[in-house]
């Protein structure tokens, strides 16, 4: 039995074909980012007697085009390592893909990408 064969590979397409879930989660990043370098600036002027020089604050985004690459590499990416740690779950017998499947094949598909 082909563990990979059995996998429901329309709720992978689904997820990641979501363009507004995916534009959410990069927002969240630039958003924690941005409160990141704000607060290193603040410290950093702070430390400083002169004026402050902070950059002012700007939105991120993403354009529709890079948005819709962005989605399909992410599903390519989660379908490839499901494939390959379907591999080696059932080179070892297994019925599941566990965390351990996956830990081995991460670095190679880290590299391959």
């Amino acid at each position: 039995m082909n563990l990979f064969a059995s996998f429901d590979h329309s709720s992978i397409y689904v997820a990641f074909m979501n363009q507004e879930l995916i534009r959410a989660i990069f927002r969240g990043v630039w958003e924690r980012r941005g409160a990141e370098r704000e607060k290193n600036q603040l410290s950093e002027t702070e430390a400083e007697a002169g004026p402050s020089t902070t950059k002012r604050s700007r939105l991120t985004s993403v354009n529709a085009n890079a948005l819709k690459l962005s989605c399909e590499l992410l599903r390519v990416f989660v379908t490839e390592a499901i494939q390959r740690a379907a591999t080696i779950a059932e080179a070892e017998g297994s019925l599941k893909i566990e965390a351990t499947h996956l830990e081995r094949i991460l670095p190679q598909l880290l590299l391959d990408f």
